[in-house]
C-alpha cells in the first residue's frame, strides 16, 4: 500500500522548441506542494507545471492534477511506479508519470480525478486529500 498526495491546484503539461530558454516565472516562488519538472531532448523541452506557470510560448495542455507517492522512496525501491500506473492503466484514465530524486509523480485529467483516486484506493493505496 502506497499513501499518494493529491496536490492542489491544476497542473500543465506543456512543450516547448529544441533551444527555447525557459521564463523565468517558472521558477518564481515555488509553493509548498508545487512541481516543477523540466526535460531536455534533441526534439524539444517538456514542462510540467501548475497551470498558472505554463510559459506563454508553449504548446499547453492543462487541466491536469498531480498525484505525488509520499516519501522519500528510495531508488533501489521497484514497482512503485508500476502500482500507480497499472490500476490506473485498468481503470482507462490516461496518465503522465515522471520521477524525481525523492519520488514518483502521476499526472491524471482532472475530469477523471474521482475514477483514477476511485482505481487507486480500490488496489489498496490511501489517497491523502
Amino acid at each position: 500500500m502506497l499513501d499518494v498526495a493529491l496536490l492542489p491546484g491544476e497542473y500543465a503539461v506543456c512543450r516547448l522548441a529544441a533551444g527555447t530558454s525557459l521564463p523565468p516565472a517558472l521558477w518564481a516562488e515555488p509553493g509548498v506542494a508545487d512541481v516543477v519538472t523540466v526535460s531536455w531532448t534533441a526534439d524539444g523541452i517538456s514542462v510540467i507545471c501548475p497551470a498558472g506557470r505554463a510559459p506563454a510560448q508553449a504548446d499547453v495542455e492543462t487541466d491536469w492534477r498531480c498525484l505525488r507517492v509520499v516519501g522519500p522512496v528510495g531508488l533501489a525501491l521497484t514497482g512503485t511506479l508500476a502500482a500507480l500506473v497499472d490500476p490506473l492503466a485498468e481503470a482507462r484514465v490516461s496518465v503522465v508519470a515522471f520521477s524525481t530524486y525523492d519520488t514518483d509523480h502521476v499526472l491524471v485529467p482532472a475530469v477523471r480525478l474521482g475514477e483514477a483516486t476511485g482505481a487507486l484506493e480500490r488496489a489498496g493505496h490511501r489517497v491523502l486529500r
